[in-house]
């Protein structure tokens, strides 16, 4: 196995880890905000989350200056307080695994994105990838019907686009030569927290009731959702192509939708059953494609 290949094969790796622990996450969050404000509950996840990767930074010895502030900050209100902090907010009134779904049209928008900010183009059978992902979300989402959580699906994918945004602004980022993952990862967590902040300590909201699931969710989120998660994730977005960093992403709304409906007794349509065999086809042909490239780019180095 070439070195290139290793690192591809680390990346899917990361990308299976970040899938389960988002996927789940669904559910967890949908529970939590019986108990706690959305933005409340989305400011303690990710500035704890911050202040993890920031002493884990520290820990091993790194600048703990940011570098490339402005770029941070935009990065942070894109991915952290759009993307992460609207999506919980939908989830206030909307299904776990809907949700879960038009959130993630995220990476249609950082495919189109992609191809004139990083040229990378879609070509080939990755259409019909793109095709078979986007039919499964049009069948998930029934834009003929007018649902009653109309608000909570907007502020879902008015997340996915911003959540996208981010995630173009982080793979230009990472073309620069001082570019550090860790601290990149933990200051875009603390520079999106801000707003998270501010939002949850001026908006009047009932009090928290600290229960044991609250508690058990707040470590979950903190952890391995935020902490761990994040840094999976701009790991692969960094060593695999965009498109295929974000197509492999859809397996997680698939996750949360069947974690929704086995925990939660949220229980999809046909169309939606549908829509997620369709989702998951384009995702195994996309990854199909890649890995299918790389070998053919090892085989013209090996002539």
């Amino acid at each position: 196995m070439t070195k290139q290949q290793s690192t591809h094969r680390k990346a899917y790796l990361a990308l299976v880890a970040v899938t389960l622990l988002w996927g789940y996450n669904w559910v967890i969050i949908k529970e939590s905000l019986q108990y706690c404000d959305p933005f409340v509950f989305t400011a303690l996840r990710v500035f704890c989350g911050s202040v993890i990767l920031l002493t884990v930074l520290a820990w091993k010895r790194g600048s703990l200056v940011p570098r490339n502030i402005p770029l941070l900050i935009f990065a942070g209100i894109l991915s952290i307080t759009g993307g992460t902090g609207i999506s919980t907010w939908a989830l206030e009134n909307g299904g776990a695994g809907k949700t879960a779904i038009l959130v993630y049209t995220m990476p249609f928008w950082a495919l189109l994105l992609g191809w004139p900010l990083l040229a990378e183009r879609i070509r080939g059978l990755q259409w019909l990838a793109v095709g078979l992902a986007f039919s499964g979300l049009i069948a998930i989402m029934a834009p003929w019907k007018i649902p009653l959580d109309f608000s909570s699906s907007l502020l879902a994918i008015l997340s996915g686009l911003m959540w996208a945004g981010g995630s173009i602004l982080i793979k230009v980022m990472g073309k620069k030569t001082d570019f550090d993952l860790l601290s990149v990862t933990a200051w875009q967590l603390f520079f999106g927290a801000i707003p998270l902040v501010i939002v949850a300590t001026l908006i009047p909201s009932p009090p928290v009731r600290w229960t044991s699931y609250l508690l058990g969710a707040l470590v979950y989120n903190i952890v391995f959702a935020s902490a761990i998660g994040i840094l999976l994730w701009f790991y692969a977005l960094q060593k695999l192509p965009t498109g295929s960093a974000t197509m492999g992403t859809l397996a997680t709304p698939v996750i949360g939708a069947i974690a929704a409906a086995v925990q939660l007794g949220e229980r999809p349509s046909p169309g939606e059953a549908a829509g997620m065999i369709l989702i998951i086809c384009g995702i195994v042909l996309l990854a199909v494609l890649d890995l299918r490239r790389l070998q053919n780019i090892q085989n013209e180095i090996n002539k």
